[in-house]
C-alpha cells in the first residue's frame, strides 16, 4: 500500500482498527495471565501500587494517591497492607522529613520482576510462532503505534504498568526484532 506523501494521513480502515483491536486483546490476555501469576499474593489495586512505585520511584503517599486517582486514605490503606506483607517500605524523605517516601523491598522487587518476566516470556513465545521477517515488521509497527500513542517516553511507561528503565526498553526492542 502506497504511503501518502503530502503529510495528510490516509483514512483509517475498519480492517486496520479490527486488526489492532485483536492484537490488543491478545496483549491484554498476556497481561492478565501475568496478574494471575501473582494474584494469590496481592490484589489488583495493590499490584497497581507496586507497579507505580517500581516505575516512578521516589513517590510519597500524596503523589501515589494522585497517580492512582484515589483519596490519600485509600492509598494509605493499600500501602499499609503492602508494608505488612513485606513488599513495600516507608522511609523518611531526605529532602523533607515530614514526607514518607515509598519504596519496594527486595520481596516487592522480586514480585514485580516475576510479573514482568512472565509477560516477556509469554510475548516471546507468541513471537516465536511468527516468521522472523514478520517479527521485524511487527516490532517496527508496534514502536510506531506506541510513538503515535505517546507511550515511548519513560515518563509515560508506567501507564501500562511497564518498567521505564532504558535497559528494559532497549532489551525489549532487541528481543522483538529477533
Amino acid at each position: 500500500m502506497k504511503q501518502p506523501t503530502s503529510g495528510v494521513a490516509a483514512p483509517v480502515s475498519a480492517d486496520q482498527v479490527h486488526a489492532v483491536m485483536i492484537a490488543a486483546q491478545a496483549l491484554v490476555g498476556v497481561a492478565a495471565q501475568g496478574v494471575a501469576e501473582v494474584e494469590d499474593r496481592v490484589t489488583l489495586p495493590q499490584l497497581r501500587v507496586l507497579m507505580l512505585v517500581a516505575t516512578r520511584g521516589g513517590l510519597n503517599l500524596g503523589a501515589l494517591a494522585q497517580a492512582m486517582g484515589v483519596h490519600p486514605s485509600n492509598a494509605s490503606r493499600a500501602c499499609d497492607r503492602l508494608v505488612d506483607a513485606g513488599l513495600l517500605r516507608r522511609t523518611d524523605s531526605t529532602l523533607d522529613r515530614r514526607n514518607l517516601m515509598l519504596d519496594l523491598t527486595s520481596k516487592g522487587h522480586a514480585l514485580i520482576d516475576e510479573l514482568i518476566e512472565h509477560r516477556r516470556a509469554a510475548i516471546a513465545a507468541i513471537l516465536g510462532k511468527m516468521p522472523e521477517s514478520r517479527r521485524r515488521t511487527l516490532a517496527s509497527a508496534m514502536l510506531s503505534f506506541a510513538q503515535a500513542a505517546g507511550e515511548t517516553h519513560a515518563e509515560s511507561a508506567w501507564k501500562l504498568g511497564w518498567p521505564r528503565a532504558s535497559s528494559d526498553a532497549s532489551a525489549g526492542q532487541g528481543q522483538a526484532g529477533g
